[in-house]
């Protein structure tokens, strides 16, 4: 194992884009601790200590949102951006011919959702400075544009380390970004355990129960996000002159969590509104409503558990083209046993999509109340270590391995996965 481990820096090219990479790490954890001018990071950090959905939006951003540094949105307006982008692609020709262009069309969307990122960047930036007024030293309209055009300015440039992590580095360069900031803040989040054993708020046995449950969704994520359905195919035989083409089996492989992280993202947002609202709102029966939608209560828990469920099915229906699927087997002379091609090929498609999709549901939105229940039967609060930062750091870490994988193998080196 170690020695195939080592098979990895004897490649020049491998280890220079790992250099290339963790140095980029390494800028991206320098600036979550530039503060942004006229800022009070002491002030805001009060409001992430309590394991809320901020100390979780804190998490994603390796801890630059509580120290108010010029990264506190992190890459989250671009995230936003290529997700209303890829939804847009289904109702806006153009788009979705742009989808079909290959290289040249990816080349076309990229820059649009580059010029989206720098709009709903600089929109939230200005929501966020507003919101949190009370950390701004003065807060005036001129600190609050500044305040605003320098956080957009780290969206850009974390936008811009992230392509170059894709471009000259190994793995996806956004999501690396994240997954760096999840991992940042472990040592953080194991000190907050050491302290309250110290306390004695907890004791050795509610660690280790902690510790027996991380371990166990370490391994369940890993086995969902793993987990296909392969679909038999086979293709008819056709003679051409001499030659005898296709004849073969193969499979289509549907993923189980087709949808990744973003019925979380989607449904965290949707429950956000009210209580973003109630903050600019001085009216009494507002804030009430508000209250029931705060983080942990069961209303908040029930619904947060349905939207995922919804919105789950949602993107899979938006991203996954069943009807192209049954068209281009046919074209190609592919069919599945039993199943006549055309129609019958697609509902019997769809069929297995619907039924692996709600088990993908079922799936995110146990990850998602997860950190609510643990927190419950542990009385460890303000761990922002929950199973939507597990899915993303599994997720990510899975796929750059992967990829080193095949670039080990690829020349002829011995791989490190089984």
């Amino acid at each position: 194992m170690l020695s195939a481990l080592a098979n990895i820096f004897k490649i020049p090219e491998l280890r220079q884009k790992i250099i290339f990479t963790l140095i980029m790490f390494a800028v991206f954890r320098m600036g979550t601790h530039i503060p942004v001018p006229g800022g009070n990071p002491s002030v805001i950090e009060q409001l992430f200590n309590n394991g809320s959905l901020f100390g979780l939006l804190d998490l994603f951003s390796g801890g630059a949102l509580s120290k108010f540094s010029i990264f506190a949105m992190s890459i989250t307006p671009y995230i936003n951006a290529a997700i209303i982008i890829q939804l847009l692609t289904v109702v806006i020709p153009t788009l979705e011919q742009w989808s079909k262009e290959g290289e040249e069309g990816h080349k076309k969307t990229t820059k649009v959702t580059r010029y989206l990122t720098v709009a709903l960047a600089f929109l939230q930036a200005i929501g966020m400075s507003i919101g949190l007024k009370a950390a701004i030293l003065n807060p005036g309209v001129v600190s609050i544009l500044i305040i605003s055009i320098t956080l957009t300015a780290g969206t850009v440039f974390l936008m811009w380390i992230g392509e170059q992590i894709t471009a000259q580095g190994v793995g996806n360069g956004i999501s690396l970004i994240i997954f760096a900031g999840i991992v940042a803040a472990l040592p953080k989040n194991l000190g907050k355990i050491y302290h309250y054993l110290q306390a004695g708020t907890i004791s050795y046995f509610n660690v280790f129960f902690f510790a027996v449950i991380a371990l166990a969704m370490i391994v369940f994520v890993i086995l969902i996000q793993q987990g296909y359905r392969r679909v038999p195919i086979s293709y008819a035989k056709r003679v051409v002159g001499q030659k005898a083409y296709g004849g073969h089996s193969s499979h289509i492989p549907l993923k189980v969590n087709q949808a990744g992280v973003i019925p979380i993202i989607f449904a965290s947002s949707v429950l956000m509104f009210p209580v973003t609202i109630a903050q600019f709102i001085q009216v009494q029966w507002v804030k009430t409503i508000a209250g029931y939608f705060a983080w942990g209560t069961p209303l908040q828990t029930t619904l947060y558990a349905l939207l995922i469920i919804f919105f789950t099915y949602f993107y899979t229906a938006v991203t996954v083209k069943i009807s192209d699927m049954a068209e281009n087997l046919k074209k190609y002379g592919g069919f599945i046993p039993g199943i006549r091609p055309g129609k019958p090929t697609e509902e019997y498609l769809d069929h297995v999509m619907t039924r692996i999709t709600l088990a993908g549901a079922f799936f995110l939105a146990f990850i998602a109340i997860l950190p609510t229940m643990i927190a419950g039967a542990t009385h460890i609060d303000g761990v922002n270590f929950g199973g939507t930062a597990l899915l993303i750091v599994v997720g990510v870490a899975l796929d750059t391995m992967k990829q080193i994988e095949s670039m080990v193998v690829m020349r002829h080196y011995q791989g490190f996965m089984k």
